[in-house]
């Protein structure tokens, strides 16, 4: 009887979620959100690890409804955005905070503050979950999704209605090859080497995730880390070109992973996965004509020191964050993620999403 009456429940909670989740009233336009990635995604797993990496103190959160969280902005990072444009009532929660019951249908956040792709990457700022590990995290979720579901069969079904957004790649440069005293990375590969490398390695990770029933998969390209405040600063004790010679290196990855979008599209039938152009939102949003007076080279926050990325917690904190394009050295403000997310989720540019966009996808 009680055996009937959980397999009761779980049809009608398919009935459920085939029938409303295209609905407006409160539905998501997909049953679940599953992210990783790095900072710009991280919304409190670092919170416990020992790492300096945090963001968990102010003026983090400042305009954050619960304050600090761990998230690396002022506000919603672009998780939190993306979450809201799909229709999802609460933003997805950390792993960290250990989701239980219904509640990890609905999707979990593993990504983490200093992550990359390569496992070193990172390292140097203390602990960190790697997109490797982020997988291992994920495999738990899914275990207990089948076990809640009721079988392989139900819980594939389910897995492949749901998004999948990655977020990764920025600190395998910035935190691993751009940091030769750390790292010897750069004196072993050429750029064009480095970039290969770490997309074989994430063609694996992303096999994983297919593996583990992800058929809607979001790849974010990397911004333009040589225009980012940290590096700005140095490239200014350097040489004038610094910043260029940086743009030209990172911009070797986002071309591979383009190809590699394409590539899994064509073998892959069964799934979609979609490029995010984000170097091109980049340069629409920092150009003049779009966006006026706004700051591109500076963090709004008072920095712990030279050279550091963080907020200071006794710090000065600009007033016009809407202003800004970054919060601290590295990571946007939630203006400039209201920005790439909302042309994420619905592009206006042919360039912005390949080969289609978020909102697209979500209806497939």
């Amino acid at each position: 009887m009680a055996c009937q009456l959980k397999t009761l429940l779980v049809l009608l909670f398919f009935l459920l979620i085939s029938n409303l989740q295209h609905c407006v009233n409160g539905i998501p336009q997909v049953p679940c959100l599953f992210i990783f990635g790095d900072s710009l995604s991280d919304n409190g797993n670092n919170n416990n690890l020992v790492t300096r990496a945090k963001a968990n103190y102010q003026p983090y959160g400042i305009d954050f409804p619960e304050g600090p969280t761990g998230r690396f902005t002022n506000g919603r990072n672009i998780g939190d955005i993306i979450a809201e444009l799909l229709g999802f009532e609460n933003y997805i929660p950390p792993f960290a905070s250990a989701p239980e019951g219904f509640e990890i249908l609905k999707g979990v956040n593993y990504a983490s503050g200093s992550a990359g792709i390569r496992n070193e990457s990172g390292q140097h700022l203390g602990n960190r979950i790697s997109l490797d590990r982020q997988l291992q995290n994920h495999q738990y979720t899914v275990s207990h999704i089948i076990e809640m579901l009721g079988g392989n069969q139900r819980a594939t079904m389910y897995l492949s209605k749901c998004m999948y957004s990655i977020t990764i790649g920025s600190n395998d440069y910035l935190s691993n090859y751009f940091l030769p005293m750390f790292y010897p990375t750069s004196q072993q590969y050429t750029p064009e080497q480095y970039a290969k490398l770490l997309i074989q390695q994430l063609t694996q990770q992303v096999m994983t995730l297919y593996r583990y029933g992800a058929r809607k998969v979001v790849l974010y390209g990397l911004g333009q880390l040589g225009s980012i405040p940290i590096v700005l600063s140095l490239c200014g004790i350097i040489s004038s070109s610094c910043e260029d010679s940086f743009n030209k290196v990172v911009q070797l990855f986002n071309d591979r992973l383009l190809s590699l979008v394409a590539d899994l599209n064509k073998n892959l039938w069964q799934a979609k996965f979609i490029f995010i152009n984000t170097t091109s939102m980049d340069l629409e949003y920092t150009s003049s004509t779009f966006q006026g007076s706004m700051v591109k080279n500076a963090s709004c926050c008072e920095l712990l020191g030279f050279g550091q990325f963080q907020c200071s917690p006794s710090g000065y904190v600009c007033h016009n964050r809407s202003q800004y394009m970054f919060w601290d050295a590295v990571h946007p403000t939630e203006a400039a993620y209201e920005f790439y997310g909302g042309r994420a989720y619905r592009a206006q540019s042919p360039t912005d999403a390949y080969p289609f966009d978020i909102s697209y996808l979500a209806k497939l």
